[in-house]
């Protein structure tokens, strides 16, 4: 069975108030891209965090997003290239996208682009639910991903991302 070349991963734990916004985007993203999920073009997965298991996930996509809630996002939203950090994670089940891409690399070699698709949130208590400004960045953000997975292929361009968008 061939993978779909685009993978979205959204991060975060639905019981930790905005802390839910990588799986909030993800479900919207889901909705928008249903035709290209469909089609095989497009494979979402949402879990708690990132673990070293998911650099089978990233085998054989051409690009990757990794969505989750940040603290320090100075707008309510931004997308960056992941730059692998060289550094060994100390534990096994709490990952960086950066030390993600550094697991990748050393297991597999060269990567696939994968962008950091930072969503700001600013309550992450346990058993709060996602906060009003949170949500409003929900429709911004899954509509910033369709646009980078729909842009390149309208032009018959092959990889997704802000590079190519």
């Amino acid at each position: 069975m061939s993978r779909a070349p685009v993978l979205i991963i959204g991060i975060g734990n639905p019981s930790r108030g905005d802390d839910a916004l990588g799986p909030a985007v993800v479900a919207r993203v889901e909705e928008l891209l249903a035709a290209e999920i469909a089609g095989g073009h497009v494979e979402t997965l949402i879990d708690f965090q990132l673990q070293v298991e998911h650099t089978l996930d990233i085998a054989g996509r051409e690009t990757v997003f990794i969505v989750d809630a940040s603290v320090v996002a100075a707008e309510s939203l931004a997308i960056s290239r992941i730059a692998a950090d060289g550094v060994p994670p100390p534990f096994s089940h709490m990952m960086s996208p950066a030390a993600l891409l550094s697991a990748y690399e050393r297991s597999f070699g060269p990567a696939p682009p994968i962008w950091a698709v930072a969503v700001r949130g600013s309550t992450f208590y346990l058993g709060a639910p996602i906060g009003d400004d949170a949500l409003a960045h929900v429709e911004p953000a899954a509509r910033a991903i369709v646009a980078l997975v729909r842009g390149p292929r309208e032009r018959g361009v092959h990889r997704a991302g802000p590079a190519t968008a």
